[in-house]
């Protein structure tokens, strides 16, 4: 097999949306970084972090799962594979990491797509202590004015620092995280998990980024005070 085949076709599909010519392009993806003209990211960090988390990079990754027949294989069998290289547990982050960003670059997954469904992730940053922020989330009459109809039905929480819901009653997950930056700001980090496709996440994604700039604005405004 070429030698970084995955890797070059990776680098290609991003000229073709940006414009950019082919170190351009593998450097920004080396970098991480989103495309102008596409729909997320397709490596979940930069090659500097998985090479510091891992031993390799992802050219040396992808060479690695093509020569190994990676196309061929399960989501559960990358994994299994990548875990067994690192000495790691298959569920671990870097196993996972490496696995879905070989999937979504060789087109065997879309962006933010994963076993049990699509997700999506959004976060704002709001001018309020970390304790305000986690009730506007938790607190069933707070979050009603800024998210009506939301239907959030709390599944676990500790107080300030994340939340899970359940999502009405179409079987999708919540998954909120809070982040105190300072006495008075404070980042809620949303993961909406098990969505039914592509077109439903980009939906939920411009939903949420709409209802979090309303949380922002309340807050920040003094609107939602209990």
């Amino acid at each position: 097999m070429t030698k970084q085949r995955s890797f070059k076709r990776l680098v290609r599909t991003r000229m073709a949306k940006t414009g950019e010519s082919f170190t351009a392009a593998r450097a920004s993806l080396l970098a991480a970084a989103e495309p102008k003209a596409g729909r997320g990211r397709v490596l979940a960090t930069s090659d500097e972090a998985i090479r510091g988390r891992t031993g390799r990079g992802w050219e040396e990754w992808f060479d690695l799962l093509d020569e190994w027949g990676a196309p061929e294989r399960s989501h559960r069998e990358i994994a299994r594979f990548i875990a067994e290289q690192q000495g790691i547990e298959p569920l671990a982050w870097n196993a996972q990491a490496v696995a879905s960003s070989y999937e979504r670059a060789r087109g065997l997954r879309a962006v933010g797509e994963h076993p049990e469904g699509f997700t999506l992730t959004a976060s704002r940053t709001v001018a309020v202590p970390v304790e305000r922020l986690y009730d506007a989330f938790v607190d069933a009459a707070l979050h009603e004015r800024w998210l009506p109809g939301g239907q959030l039905r709390e599944r676990t929480a500790t107080r300030p620092t994340s939340a899970r819901f359940d999502w009405g009653g179409g079987g999708t997950r919540v998954h909120v995280t809070f982040l105190a930056k300072g006495k008075e700001r404070s980042t809620a980090a949303v993961a909406h998990s098990r969505l039914a496709g592509a077109k439903e996440r980009e939906r939920m994604k411009a939903w949420w980024r709409e209802r979090l700039d309303t949380l922002r604005s309340q807050l920040e405004g003094g609107e939602s005070d209990a």
